[in-house]
């Protein structure tokens, strides 16, 4: 069974209250224990995380939520225990608690190649990227706790198998980002799929992430 839910602020899901990522890692929380009690989940869930969402789900399954296995592409976390993930972490809620909705999401988006900003804004998906601009807040303080202590303290604990990949034709870096991944899970282990421009097709993750899960997942 695979569910793919809202993150709050986002689709269907609430747009008010706090965006924080404590209260994303506590819906997470909330989902599977629901889950749990209506498939008796067993051991846990896999989790999925793209880019940013990659980051989201370490920090859930170091949290100490039941994890079997993680599938994690593309996180763009910073070098260890730099400061740039604080610094970007508070820019961003700066600019959330201002007047410009549009800013948020520039903001979020200043150190990704310019063309994709340039797209993004003249593509009718712009306004829904500013409607969910605040729920980037938990995505930004994600990254920011990637670099708040070194990675073996922060990941040395997860000893779910966890897939860390990336695109044949990645940002320069994503590979030492995916590196440092990997060499601070325990059971970790890296690969290169089908993808560029920090994207992938559907079928491509769906071939990786089930033939990862039926080498590690117990049915």
């Amino acid at each position: 069974t695979a569910i793919n839910y809202d993150r709050r602020g986002r689709g269907e899901s609430a747009h008010d209250g706090p965006m924080d990522l404590h209260h994303n890692l506590a819906d997470l929380r909330a989902i599977v224990s629901e889950l749990d009690r209506t498939h008796d989940l067993g051991e846990g869930v896999a989790l999925f995380g793209n880019s940013s969402g990659g980051s989201i789900a370490l920090a859930a399954a170091a949290s100490g939520l039941p994890v079997t296995a993680m599938v994690v592409f593309e996180v763009p976390i910073g070098a260890e225990q730099g400061s740039d993930g604080g610094e970007f972490l508070a820019g961003l809620r700066d600019r959330i608690a201002g007047d410009d909705p549009d800013a948020v999401v520039e903001y979020f988006m200043k150190d990704m190649p310019p063309e994709w900003l340039a797209q993004a804004k003249s593509s009718p998906s712009w306004p829904i990227m500013v409607r969910i601009g605040p729920s980037l807040e938990a995505d930004a303080e994600s990254l920011a706790w990637a670099q708040s202590a070194p990675h073996a303290e922060l990941l040395g604990a997860v000893e779910a198998p966890t897939l860390v990949l990336v695109g044949e034709e990645t940002l320069d870096e994503m590979t030492p980002a995916a590196e440092a991944l990997a060499a601070a899970l325990p059971n970790a282990e890296r690969a290169a799929i089908p993808a560029a421009q920090h994207s992938w097709q559907p079928e491509d993750m769906a071939t990786a992430i089930a033939d990862f899960l039926d080498r590690h997942v117990p049915r």
